[in-house]
């Protein structure tokens, strides 16, 4: 069995929650993308990460159905175990820092996945929310299709609190996210204002936009085994 680390990304104040991540930190052990996406699949986490090259921060990302070019939580938990500057990956060089508790990256909103970003009038109602069989067409709704939604309200808009939920529409098994990098990028970049968003059961990530279109995204890394 190849070795891999489990990792738990955007936990809460106090290290619940969070999105779990597979790092495979030699990828050499498994050059071949069929057999990268296979054990991915395996694995059944959101995402798995392959490392190619450690000190340059060389990253392969996977669902268990797709190679992504770049995502949120898988660079912001590989930034955290490599403990490196930046990260290369498909999509480009994403800028990584340390501060304190928290792993922060920088990344553009044009290399995230395209999704529906889906505003609600209250939190509760985001909460109510059913989790919807993944690529399903569904009646008249306001989701309309969906798949790919990024459900969300304000807590406390002066504040920049969000309450989000995330829906990838795939046939994986993953039916909602627990806590997305990539729609936090989004989110970010079309209210242009920092964020503080509560996602899936409890998981907590914090966002600012930065100058010339990077958005910087953070939040809290544990390794779980």
């Amino acid at each position: 069995m190849t070795d891999y680390d489990v990792l738990r990304v955007f936990c809460s104040p106090g290290g619940g929650y969070g999105n779990e991540l597979g790092v495979v930190r030699d990828g050499s052990v498994m050059p071949e993308r069929s057999d990268r996406q296979a054990f991915a699949a395996k694995l059944g986490f959101s995402e798995t990460v392959f490392v190619d090259d450690p000190e340059r921060g060389v990253i392969d990302i996977y669902t268990p159905s797709t190679r992504l070019p770049f995502a949120g939580h898988p660079c912001v938990g590989a930034a955290w175990l490599l403990d490196v500057p930046e990260l290369i990956t498909p999509a480009g060089v994403v800028g990584a820092r340390q501060d304190g508790e928290f792993s922060w990256i920088e990344a553009r909103a044009e290399w995230a996945p395209p999704r529906t970003l889906r505003r609600y009038g209250t939190a509760a109602e985001v909460d109510e929310l059913p989790v919807p069989p993944p690529g399903v067409e569904a009646p008249p709704t306001p989701f309309g299709q969906w798949g790919r939604v990024y459900a969300w309200a304000w807590e406390d808009e002066a504040a920049g609190r969000v309450r989000a939920r995330a829906f990838p529409g795939r046939d994986d098994g993953i039916d909602e996210d627990e806590a997305t990098g990539a729609a936090a990028l989004l989110l970010t970049d079309r209210l242009g204002r920092a964020l503080n968003i509560t996602q899936g059961t409890g998981s907590q990530i914090l966002t600012a936009p930065q100058p010339e279109g990077w958005v910087e995204i953070g939040g809290r890394v544990l390794l779980e085994r």
